[in-house]
């Protein structure tokens, strides 16, 4: 897995919604497991910059 959601995470989801594998885990914060496929999708989606390269 190439990224990792920070404590920056506002939990709002959007992240989720744009994960073409499924990976990301709803939580206090978000988690991306092991199903990552690295594409970023994230990263792009992610209102906060909480989402960073491992």
């Amino acid at each position: 897995m190439a990224y990792v959601i920070t404590d920056s995470c506002v939990a709002c989801g959007t992240c989720a919604g744009e994960c073409p594998a499924g990976a990301i885990a709803e939580g206090d914060i978000y988690v991306i497991g092991d199903e990552c496929l690295e594409c970023g999708a994230c990263v792009d989606a992610c209102p906060v910059g909480a989402i960073v390269e491992k």
